[in-house]
């Protein structure tokens, strides 16, 4: 397996340091290098080619919501979002901008690796706590989802998204096959013009794209 290659742009020395550690250390990824700020992650981006961005919402210069639109927009690279457990709303802007997924920054090492390897191999991701969090913020029934488009089976496919399960796990509580699963949730995702499942979670809990 080739190695994934990471750019970590955070403005917190230690937390960069941490990771740069942590990632070096396994021999499936390779740090290309760090950065404090989004602007510093794309300049390093156009010269080395990275595939999962590690990045912070918020800090100086250019913060990672707006790198993350910048990245996503020419095909720079796959962005997981750094994240805390006050930034529900900036989390929100940054799934906007296309970010693939978001990680609590009190993570393990190896869930730290874990969540970039999903991002990369294609899989949206996103915290339980944050989902949790989305859901106790915001009535999802109060915004644009409507749940009369839907059939029965595809509503309990879209609410064990929003609850985090993974395909495998779905498709154990629903008695299906992980294939059926996989249609369902690419049907859904068409429908409702949306790019990855973590997308779908926070449209059902929020009623927001």
């Amino acid at each position: 397996m080739e190695k994934i290659k990471v750019i970590i742009a955070d403005d917190s020395d230690f937390v960069r340091e941490g990771m740069r550690i942590i990632l070096n250390a396994d021999e499936d990824f390779e740090v290309l290098g760090c950065a404090g700020n989004g602007r510093e992650a794309i300049e390093l981006a156009r010269i080395s080619a990275p595939d999962i961005f590690l990045m912070d919402i918020q800090m100086p210069e250019m913060d990672g919501i707006d790198a993350t639109k910048y990245i996503v927009e020419n095909n720079l690279g796959k962005v997981l979002i750094l994240t805390t457990f006050d930034d529900d709303e900036l989390v929100q802007r940054a799934l906007q901008n296309g970010a693939k997924g978001y990680l609590i920054k009190n993570h393990t090492p190896e869930h730290l690796k874990q969540m970039i390897k999903s991002v990369y191999n294609g899989t949206g991701v996103m915290e339980d706590t944050i989902l949790e969090s989305l859901a106790q913020k915001t009535e999802h029934k109060a915004g644009g989802f409507n749940e009369e488009e839907y059939s029965a089976r595809e509503m309990d496919i879209i609410k064990a998204v929003a609850e985090g399960l993974s395909n495998k796990e779905i498709a154990n509580k629903l008695f299906i096959t992980e294939g059926t699963v996989k249609n369902y949730i690419t049907s859904i995702l068409a429908k409702e013009n949306l790019s990855h499942r973590t997308a779908l979670a926070v449209y059902y809990l929020t009623g927001k794209k």
